[in-house]
């Protein structure tokens, strides 16, 4: 068993920093919830080397299991990909994978600039709303919401999008939304929205994608169960814990991730950020999501196209 204590990969040098937080234990890959407040993770994270990556490159707006065509910002945050390919819908800043057995998102990808943090939006003009676009069986309600006792939690934060009352207004359709512990959705996780946010002073581009995990732990009778609460007659999943991935571009183009997961559950907010830094593989695992082989098929092609001008 192995104690992580932080993660960190620079991707380009390459070096790479493996640790992790108090209570956060390791085994074979896959997270284990049964230490500390319930978060846990992984075993051996390879080095991968990726080359540099081109942010003037065109990007695709097509995309399997969507209709509707991307809007600029949208289209930026495909850049690398998606971590999945199903019951994808883009709006005006991020672009989305629905899960409709759960009533939430499956992830939820962005791109944030200085530009986008600030604007004429404010959010007491947005509203929760539900998602007309997704099937009423498969859609959660504000009335699900209502006297559950968790908070609408966003996926992409309504304060990334400033810049326009219609990319905030998008951010408050519950298929954004996640039911989150109020304690740890106003506290520590909106401390790492705002450190998220703080990035984009150091960066030239940031990518961001969060989303929900359901994981297991070990119960009385020794054997793995995922267990987890629903709200709301629509039964819309709670989840166990929260993933955000971050992918950032410095102007030489080398390309640096940093991967969280926070327990869905009271969190002190005086814990440090990066105690809540996980080797992108737990993600991974955990999720069914693949972050890191979008990226590497994306610099890869890049240097291709690099090679053969020469």
């Amino acid at each position: 068993m192995y104690r992580v204590i932080c993660s960190k990969w620079f991707i380009s040098g390459v070096s790479l920093t493996v640790g992790a937080a108090i209570g956060v234990s390791v085994n074979e890959g896959l997270i284990d919830c049964n230490t500390g407040p319930s978060y846990g993770l992984l075993s051996r994270v390879p080095v991968i080397p990726i080359p540099c990556v081109d942010a003037a490159t065109d990007l695709t707006t097509t995309y399997q299991g969507g209709s509707q065509m991307a809007g600029p910002r949208s289209s930026a945050a495909m850049k690398y990909g998606f971590p999945s390919l199903a019951n994808i819908k883009s709006r005006e800043s991020y672009v989305t994978s629905y899960d409709p057995r759960n009533r939430t998102a499956a992830w939820v990808l962005e791109q944030l600039s200085p530009e986008c943090l600030t604007g004429p939006s404010d959010r007491k003009y947005s509203e929760f709303k539900e998602d007309e676009t997704v099937h009423v069986y498969h859609r959660a309600t504000l009335a699900d919401y209502r006297g559950s006792g968790f908070d609408r939690g966003h996926l992409a934060a309504a304060a990334n999008h400033k810049w326009s009352q219609k990319a905030m207004d998008d951010t408050f359709y519950l298929s954004n939304v996640s039911p989150q512990n109020p304690n740890m959705n106003q506290n520590a996780w909106n401390n790492l929205e705002k450190y998220c946010r703080s990035l984009c002073k150091h960066y030239m581009n940031v990518f961001v994608c969060t989303g929900p995990l359901y994981l297991p732990r070990q119960e009385h009778d020794g054997k793995m169960y995922v267990r987890y609460q629903v709200i709301g007659k629509n039964h819309v999943a709670v989840p166990t814990h929260f993933f955000k991935v971050v992918i950032l571009e410095k102007q030489r183009g080398d390309v640096e991730l940093r991967s969280y997961v926070m327990p869905n559950t009271q969190v002190d907010d005086k814990i440090p950020l990066e105690h809540f830094l996980v080797p992108i593989e737990s993600i991974e695992r955990a999720s069914g999501l693949l972050f890191v082989p979008n990226i590497m098929k994306r610099t890869s092609s890049l240097l291709a196209i690099t090679a053969g001008r020469k």
